[in-house]
């Protein structure tokens, strides 16, 4: 069955963690590309988790060519390394929201495609509508200006605030574009960074990140391989933060004084720097455009914990408003 949508900077990553063996995580199941290459390249199992139950259901017409070697499971990365139940050879986590829920405009992600504003990326938890309803102006324009680096954060939270209440994407997207200068051609949609905020506020991203690096970090053997794909700036800076925090690699003392004690490294980095798409990638897969992939290998040093404030993690409001 041909996959609906292409696994960004897949042949980079199997390329970066070869040899493949051993039991692997697919921590952000999806459309099942990086599941499937994983098990094609050499993986003896792979167990794929998302809290998105409907590509469980998306998977039916082609799992069962891979028999007991592939598992599915119900939940969120940030539990992988208790829902894997047993320590693992290899984890990959493709950040951010897929093409495939960006299509489906009843998931209200897109402000391409008129649907309930709703942006969850399971079926529990408030919804975009209800948070943007409730919340406090200040506390939406904090969300936009972290989350989505937007520079008329108190604009248009003033805006959304005025409108209330909201229901549809629609209504979002034409008054984030009121607040801001028609987009020239070739620039991206006045929404874009603002849905970005929202969504990741929805649905706890930065948290869920860290909490799931943190996952990786316990249910990795040694000599066990992460691999992290992401989409943009703020994400992968958490990415590069954590990978660097727990490979000792961001310390160093000077020759006056002696370097400061530090936690047995529990990473090694086998690249110097982040991985994107090559252009033939891009030819065929504009989706690739800002993607960076990141590398790590697990040490047998005991998994320990990364500081929030360290990895420059964003605060969350509080859900649901004051």
């Amino acid at each position: 069955m041909a996959q609906p949508h292409i696994p960004v900077l897949l042949k980079s990553l199997l390329r970066a963690v070869d040899p493949v063996s051993g039991t692997w995580v697919d921590g952000t199941f999806g459309a099942g590309g990086y599941a499937r290459g994983l098990l094609e390249a050499g993986a003896d199992q792979v167990i794929g988790i998302d809290r998105d139950p409907s590509v469980f259901r998306m998977a039916e017409g082609w799992k069962g060519q891979y028999g007991d070697r592939l598992r599915l499971v119900e939940g969120t990365f940030s539990n992988l390394d208790e829902l894997a139940g047993e320590p693992v050879d290899g984890v990959v986590l493709d950040l951010g929201v897929s093409s495939m829920q960006l299509d489906q405009a009843e998931r209200g992600f897109s402000f391409l495609r008129d649907g309930p504003l709703d942006m969850r990326m399971g079926d529990s938890g408030p919804s975009a509508a209800d948070l943007l309803n409730s919340a406090e102006e200040s506390q939406i324009a904090d969300v936009l200006y972290h989350y989505g680096e937007e520079r008329a954060a108190r604009r248009i939270a003033r805006a959304i605030v005025a409108a209330r209440p909201l229901t549809r994407t629609a209504e979002l997207a034409e008054i984030v574009a009121s607040c801001l200068p028609r987009a020239k051609p070739g620039q991206s949609h006045p929404a874009t960074r603002s849905f970005q905020a929202i969504r990741i506020w929805v649905n706890d991203e930065f948290g869920q990140l860290l909490a799931g690096l943190e996952a990786a970090e316990r249910a990795l053997r040694a000599g066990g391989k992460l691999a992290v794909v992401s989409f943009h700036s703020l994400e992968d800076r958490i990415v590069k933060r954590f990978m660097q925090a727990r490979a000792n690699a961001a310390g160093g003392g000077s020759r006056y004084a002696p370097q400061a004690e530090t936690a047995p490294a529990a990473f090694k980095l086998p690249f110097r720097k982040a991985i994107g798409p090559d252009p033939d990638e891009l030819d065929g897969n504009p989706r690739a455009r800002s993607a960076l992939l990141r590398v790590a290998i697990r040490t047998d040093a005991p998994a320990g914990r990364a500081d929030a404030a360290t990895l420059g993690l964003p605060r969350l409001p509080a859900m649901g408003g004051a």
